[in-house]
């Protein structure tokens, strides 16, 4: 499946009448905690927190515990209202938290009626209401403005996966792959272009699944297309993190040779060794990603790769680690995300004999240092270049490769397109002036 969890330490706090969301994890929760404060407004609920919780890792749920009682100790007389992947997973651990009000799952956050203050803060109603995830068939469309100070749109495409990859829970917190249809993916895009938006992003859990499930089985290089036929205004369409192997020949087509799609792929590949993949039930070879890799920089050069890499998995040798480590520099890998192996409880890795954690922590740090090494030489490329960049919060930009720019003196505003002199680097950025 691809990445659920972009940023483990990403943590967003958004606020309207009174609301507050706390989300933890991927850009998927991000969206969806848009959804659930545009109800949370429609419906007047006030004076409460929610936490949209991650449960990707251990040390996801960690944080997650670990923020809900932050959070009461910051503000002791708010309802607390925790929901996400670790909720649906495990609700009632969290509902045995003193510092809790109420759990609810990931389809009933999605539901507008669930945010009616006479629902939500009902003392009286069960503590957790969590449904049978594998239950739901479907997954609607959410009109969302952008996401509250973002510079890019996010549109939620797909929910759920199919595959059982053995380290993995989230089909668990997510349930079966649903495809929300063409058409409404089309007009929530074409209704943002309309809006001023510069880039938009398709998000998923396994966004490359998108399709399988609506009458004739479309495949996501169909929605792409539609999507850049149908809404001719829009700049710049970006994908979030797909599977390798499910790339169709019209996708790979789309973003080999259309400039209107971002050149920046995050892929989903775990490992670099084929007998670690297997045994993690992925469905793709180290040779599948290094040809994947080596076919999409042939055709359009300026492609970048960002990657989930495992550290750390069950019988993970020093050789086949290696052989990981070699993989990064043979598809030329860009960008990292490395998480060090977690056993999650409920998955089949976790009764395969673990490795010491020691060792774990080791190699996960030496992917991070291959990691440096590879960004810095990505930013390398464009010191002394005149180019456009889409800024974000901070003062910051990112170019269509997805490269990180700090920008001198006063800030643009997010969202915004800017003509930056990038003149030199540090070791995460690059830095340019405004022209």
């Amino acid at each position: 499946m691809s990445n659920p969890a972009p940023s483990l330490d990403e943590k967003q706090t958004q606020e309207a009448n009174g609301v507050d969301i706390l989300t933890l994890g991927c850009r998927l929760n991000s969206y969806e905690s848009e959804v659930m404060r545009n109800h949370a407004s429609d419906a007047g609920l006030n004076d409460a927190i929610i936490v949209n919780t991650c449960a990707v890792t251990n040390e996801a749920v960690r944080q997650a515990r670990q923020t809900i009682r932050r959070a009461r100790k910051d503000r002791p007389d708010t309802p607390i209202i925790v929901t996400g992947c670790a909720a649906q997973v495990d609700p009632d651990m969290f509902a045995n938290m003193p510092e809790v009000t109420r759990v609810i799952g990931n389809n009933e956050k999605m539901q507008a009626e669930t945010f009616q203050p006479a629902n939500l803060l009902n003392e009286t109603a069960p503590k957790a209401v969590v449904n049978d995830i594998m239950s739901v068939t479907e997954t609607a469309g959410h009109l969302v403005d952008g996401l509250e100070g973002r510079a890019r749109a996010f549109v939620q495409v797909q929910t759920g996966c199919d595959h059982r990859c053995t380290f993995c829970i989230i089909p668990y917190g997510r349930g079966n792959s649903r495809s929300v249809p063409a058409g409404e993916v089309v007009d929530q895009v074409r209704q943002l272009v309309a809006k001023g938006h510069y880039e938009v992003v398709l998000t998923g859990v396994d966004l490359t699944s998108w399709g399988a499930d609506l009458p004739n089985a479309p495949n996501l290089g169909n929605l792409v297309a539609r999507i850049l036929k149908l809404a001719p205004d829009l700049k710049q369409l970006r994908l979030s993190s797909i599977d390798a192997i499910e790339i169709d020949d019209q996708l790979f087509d789309l973003i080999a040779h259309d400039k209107r799609i971002a050149p920046h792929l995050h892929l989903s590949f775990q490992s670099g060794d084929n007998m670690i993949l297997k045994r993690m039930k992925r469905r793709h070879s180290r040779e599948d990603a290094i040809n994947l890799c080596q076919r999409l920089r042939a055709a359009r050069p300026e492609i970048s790769f960002g990657a989930d890499l495992i550290a750390g998995f069950p019988t993970e040798t020093d050789e086949m680690f290696a052989n990981t480590m070699a993989c990064v520099d043979e598809c030329g890998l860009d960008y990292l995300h490395v998480f060090p192996y977690s056993a999650r409880p409920g998955t089949p890795a976790a009764r395969i004999p673990q490795l010491n954690g020691e060792i774990i922590k080791d190699r996960a740090a030496q992917l991070r240092d291959k990691g440096q090494e590879r960004l810095l030489l990505r930013l390398d490329r464009h010191v002394g270049t005149t180019q456009d960049a889409l800024v974000e919060m901070g003062g910051r930009a990112r170019l269509p490769d997805f490269a990180p720019i700090r920008i001198e003196g006063d800030a643009p505003k997010p969202g915004s397109v800017v003509t930056l002199d990038i003149h030199s680097r540090d070791d995460k950025d690059l830095i340019g002036r405004l022209l």
